[in-house]
């Protein structure tokens, strides 16, 4: 069966075309955002509806309090949330007609299985999985199957949050921790997320107090927490996946694999993402 690890890298990357994308971008700044932040906290955060910076903090786990706070309440005063409901969708949509172009018109049985196993995402204690699930599907294929990406990754990222609460890992210490296991650059991590150098050479010594680092450099101990961290995450995501079977998960995969690597060709955006995904090779195995 197809794992629920390779699944998760053919539904983030065709997520992906949303928030950071020249289309999203321009969809934010003709709404009258200030700044690329405010469209993207608006847009993430617009299926939870006018709600506070606190929830936005406590939810996208990872980004520094004053960040979500200089775009968070005010994103609703440029425009309430259905609005950035609609503005996603017609960002995300641009940017898939642009890079995937005629391989949009073969999309529905892709947009069907999709739908279908997001229909079985987790949505007890998962506040963006649910609140992503609760949206109507949209009628074009290709954004059907967007929404159902959505879904499938808030309901993961949601997982994943659990996850870092039972390792005892803070939002800062998070990063610090990610970036030493994936070899990423300590200050470009810091900036992305907004936290400061005194706060993030604190979260170092946190972490070297724990053995989980050694001279700012990921221990056997580290290595071994991000492992059980991932492979956690893989689990509490694969009900999706369990629901719709080995067969059907199979051939979403087949349909999907196309598409993710041409928008993983395309998608100059994911390319400088924090997350650090590499769609090529971890689908090496798959391909």
């Amino acid at each position: 069966m197809t794992s629920s690890r390779t699944m998760w890298v053919l539904f983030e990357t065709y997520h992906d075309v949303t928030y950071f994308t020249p289309e999203s971008r321009a969809a934010t700044d003709e709404l009258g955002c200030k700044g690329g932040w405010m469209g993207y906290f608006g847009m993430r955060a617009a299926p939870l509806g006018a709600v506070s910076p606190e929830l936005v903090i406590s939810t996208f786990y990872n980004f520094h309090p004053r960040m979500v706070r200089r775009a968070i309440p005010d994103a609703w005063e440029v425009a309430p949330p259905d609005k950035f409901l609609e503005i996603r969708l017609l960002g995300a949509s641009r940017a898939l007609k642009r890079m995937l172009g005629d391989a949009l018109n073969d999309i529905d049985e892709a947009a069907e299985l999709a739908v279908e196993a997001a229909s079985a995402a987790p949505i007890a204690g998962r506040p963006l999985g649910a609140a992503n699930a609760a949206l109507p599907v949209p009628n074009e294929p290709h954004l059907a199957l967007w929404q159902a990406a959505t879904t499938l990754r808030e309901s993961r990222g949601d997982g994943h949050v659990a996850t870092l609460v039972n390792a005892e890992l803070d939002p800062v210490e998070t990063l610090v921790l990610f970036a030493a296991d994936r070899g990423l650059e300590f200050s470009y991590m810091q900036l992305a997320r907004g936290w400061s150098p005194e706060e993030w050479d604190a979260a170092v010594h946190r972490l070297t107090g724990r053995g989980l680092l050694t001279d700012g450099v990921i221990s056997d101990a580290g290595v071994s927490l991000r492992a059980d961290i991932e492979a956690k995450t893989d689990s509490l995501a694969s009900a999706p996946w369990d629901a719709l079977g080995p067969d059907k998960a199979s051939r979403l995969a087949e349909l999907l694999m196309p598409l993710v690597l041409t928008l993983a060709d395309s998608n100059e955006a994911m390319r400088s993402n924090p997350m650090a995904l590499n769609v090529r090779k971890a689908l090496a195995g798959q391909l």
